[in-house]
């Protein structure tokens, strides 16, 4: 498979979707990332990687860091995870609180708000500067030692995080928040405000595509078992409340961010990072949602 002339293909068929989606502009220091940004990568376990467009700029992470920090809470406390966060689509927004509300403080799944919340306060648990234990576990995966918050970002959340701050208050109500809220909360946003490349975001869920094992590092981050169980959650919750139709289009598990980035995997063969800022009505990227349509169709690599 021509992996590089597909990708310039599809970077110029996706022309017409842009214009129909917005950026998010509820954070205020993304309200100002250019709408016609697109990048996409391909790192295949053989060391070999391709790109198109914008795939080396670095752009906000956002959700797509909940994945990250999922990995780290199951690499050291295991299952303990889904003592405090379940497994299910949400149905509703991401930051949401209607169900949690109903559900006496346990989130749906970890990669809505509130569930992101619950996962974080827990590996804020761990003795260390969780901070840079997240800075750091990215850095490895990307193998970019370049990888930072944007304070600017960080700031701008957390001065705009009323519904997580509720959020957080709510579960700390019913026993689910341990930590203290402020300090959740400024290191959630530190978390969402991480900048990484299409590329460094390709290579960094690389061992998701490889049952938990590296290719790039020749060793195994995370067990097989558990990098199963992660492509599940991402499969049918990882992009908001539209994964059936995410599933239907593309195929993929998959976890998206606000600031526009979708990172998908194929199962044994490769991990792909598609970035373009405007967003559908779900909070996932328009135009790169297309684009990993397109992808699976012309490489038959759908799951399914």
């Amino acid at each position: 498979m021509d992996y590089q002339a597909v990708l310039d293909y599809i970077r110029e068929a996706v022309e017409p979707a842009f214009g129909k989606g917005r950026v998010a502009d509820y954070i205020p220091a993304l309200a100002s990332v250019p709408p016609r940004k697109f990048g996409m990568a391909i790192q295949l376990p053989d060391g070999r990687n391709f790109t198109t467009g914008d795939a080396a700029e670095p752009f906000s992470i956002q959700s797509i860091s909940k994945l990250f920090v999922l990995q780290l809470v199951m690499s050291h406390l295991g299952d303990m995870v889904w003592t405090r966060v379940g497994k299910e689509p949400s149905g509703d927004r991401f930051n949401s609180m209607i169900k949690l509300e109903m559900e006496h403080g346990v989130p749906r799944n970890p990669f809505i708000n509130p569930g992101a919340l619950a996962t974080l306060d827990l590996l804020m648990s761990l003795k260390g500067d969780t901070k840079q234990r997240l800075r750091d576990y990215l850095r490895y995966l990307s193998m970019n030692d370049t990888v930072q918050a944007d304070p600017v970002v960080a700031q701008s959340e957390f001065e705009h995080a009323h519904l997580n701050r509720a959020m957080a208050h709510l579960m700390k109500g019913y026993d689910n928040i341990h930590m203290d809220v402020d300090e959740l909360m400024e290191t959630y946003c530190h978390q969402c405000a991480m900048t990484m490349s299409c590329v460094d975001l390709a290579r960094a869920g690389l061992p998701l595509a490889m049952g938990g094992y590296s290719p790039l590092h020749e060793e195994s981050v995370i067990s097989t078992s558990q990098a199963k169980r992660i492509n599940a959650v991402m499969l049918t919750c990882g992009t908001y409340d539209s994964v059936g139709s995410f599933a239907y289009r593309v195929g993929l598990p998959a976890k998206s961010g606000v600031g526009g980035g979708i990172l998908a995997v194929v199962p044994g063969k490769m991990s792909i990072c598609v970035w373009a800022p405007e967003l559908d009505a779900f909070g996932n990227s328009y135009v790169g949602a297309a684009a990993l349509e397109m992808f699976t169709s012309l490489t038959h690599t759908s799951i399914f």
